[in-house]
């Protein structure tokens, strides 16, 4: 074994694991008391935003901004529960995180969630509120030692990262959408800004200038609006007409022809964001968990809208020629109590399981010849049983056994009334069969001929749901 001597020399590898320099560590820093202050600010900025984008999804209707706040709402509950778990490691027991970190801050973030309009939200959190989380946590990783803070600095990079991220989009959002009354929109911001100002920043750490402003579009106390909307290109959003899951089941169509109904239902899946987005709205009583857990969930079912936009494009199949139905998150959100609607989710998800479910939807996916919807329905039913074990863990808890559990989401489903005839009666659609016009275009498109049996499908959501299973209330 060769001798070790002191006077040999040393290879010149980056001391203190790489954190940072000899020099930078030897700078004090803060407290532990001083970083767990600042970091509350900042868990109580990013929990705000997780609220203040889900808020906004149901009543959004740009498909573009309603799949980016599902999103963006997720980043930001992640990241505020990135800063719960690292606060709890820094002496702080009770953690106190409920508590308003200050009225400045409270004022600045009840006036965004109380935006009238998504163009006019959009100036004010992508220009002036991330910018200034972004700023503040800069200036923390800056202000604390890199070495004894190494946990927190880490936490706060991931968070740059995506924050990055999220401010490269919301500056292409701000240029893409018109802001009525420009003017008083840029004095709305400037009061942001003041009201920032007058909370020491975001941070807290600068000496507080001026006054928090009188209240703007906060002064009426903010309601959360059930109520889904959607932008112009979803025509016919009542239309019931067709019903893709016969069509998907049936052994007499090929899998490629089932490919259009495959993405239809995914990109059709937009509704359950804005059902999922009330579901976190009015459960304030639930703990943390639950909201990290179901944000994840209500990012998936975006994606996999997102998915079925793009698995159109591969058709090169217009999706706007097609009714997407949003009456499943209308029916559910104004019909059902938020207990209610978790249980009807749950039961939907649990019917994916078995080998007919997700399983089956990969499987005709594979043998349809489109590389795409393969890869779109493995990832969808990879997400599917992450929901599933999420459901198990925060809604079947709350009965004696699992079987109880399906038995009441099946219950509350069946009490849920789809008012087919009452929406054609009232003039809101026909319920128009698009199916044939629509398998007609993507088969020119792809060249092909028809499938007579295909081409004459006419089945409706007039007395099924979506799992087959007869409707037994009204229609």
């Amino acid at each position: 074994m060769a001798e070790f001597r002191r006077d040999c020399s040393v290879p010149a590898v980056p001391p203190l694991a790489g954190l940072c320099s000899l020099a930078e560590a030897l700078e004090p820093g803060m407290s532990v008391e001083a970083c767990v202050s600042w970091l509350k600010r900042l868990h109580y900025v990013w929990r705000r935003l997780h609220e203040i984008f889900t808020g906004r999804i149901t009543s959004e209707p740009l498909f573009e901004l309603k799949t980016a706040f599902s999103h963006q709402g997720w980043i930001c509950a992640e990241h505020a529960g990135a800063l719960r778990t690292r606060i709890g490691e820094m002496r702080e027991p009770p953690l106190g995180l409920d508590v308003v970190a200050d009225p400045g801050l409270e004022w600045v973030l009840d006036e965004l969630r109380s935006a009238p309009d998504g163009a006019t939200f959009c100036q004010g959190v992508y220009g002036v509120v991330l910018p200034a989380l972004d700023a503040a946590i800069a200036e923390y990783i800056d202000s604390t030692n890199r070495l004894a803070d190494a946990p927190s600095v880490r936490v706060l990079r991931f968070a740059r990262l995506e924050l990055e991220q999220l401010l490269s989009f919301g500056t292409q959002a701000r240029a893409a959408v018109v802001v009525c009354e420009a003017e008083g929109v840029a004095a709305w911001c400037a009061a942001l800004e003041t009201a920032l100002a007058a909370a020491g920043g975001l941070s807290g750490r600068k000496p507080p200038q001026g006054e928090i402003p009188p209240r703007q579009y906060s002064q009426q106390p903010w309601r959360y609006d059930r109520v889904p909307r959607r932008d112009g290109r979803f025509q016919d959003p009542y239309n019931a007409g067709v019903n893709p899951e016969a069509f998907l089941y049936d052994s007499r169509f090929s899998p490629r022809d089932k490919t259009l109904v495959l993405f239809y239902k995914r990109l059709r899946e937009i509704d359950v964001p804005e059902m999922m987005a009330s579901l976190l709205v009015e459960s304030k009583d639930k703990p943390w968990g639950f909201h990290q857990a179901m944000a994840r969930q209500l990012w998936d079912e975006a994606r996999h809208a997102l998915m079925g936009e793009v698995g159109f494009a591969a058709l090169k199949v217009d999706w706007r020629q097609i009714p997407v139905n949003f009456t499943w998150s209308l029916n559910l959100n104004t019909q059902l109590t938020p207990q209610e609607r978790h249980a009807v989710l749950f039961f939907i998800e649990q019917g994916l399981m078995p080998k007919t479910g997700k399983r089956y939807e990969w499987e005709v996916a594979q043998a349809s010849g489109v590389p795409i919807a393969a890869v779109f329905q493995d990832f969808d039913w990879a997400d599917e049983v992450l929901h599933s074990q999420l459901g198990r863990e925060w809604y079947v808890k709350d009965f004696p056994n699992l079987n109880a559990a399906l038995e009441y989401g099946d219950q509350c489903w069946s009490r849920v009334m789809s008012q087919w005839r009452e929406y054609r009666e009232q003039g809101l659609t026909e319920h128009r069969n698009w199916w044939p016009e629509v398998y007609s275009r993507a088969c020119a498109t792809w060249g092909t001929p028809c499938d007579p049996d295909a081409l004459q499908f006419d089945e409706t959501y007039e007395s099924v749901r979506a799992d087959l299973k007869t409707i037994t209330g009204p229609a």
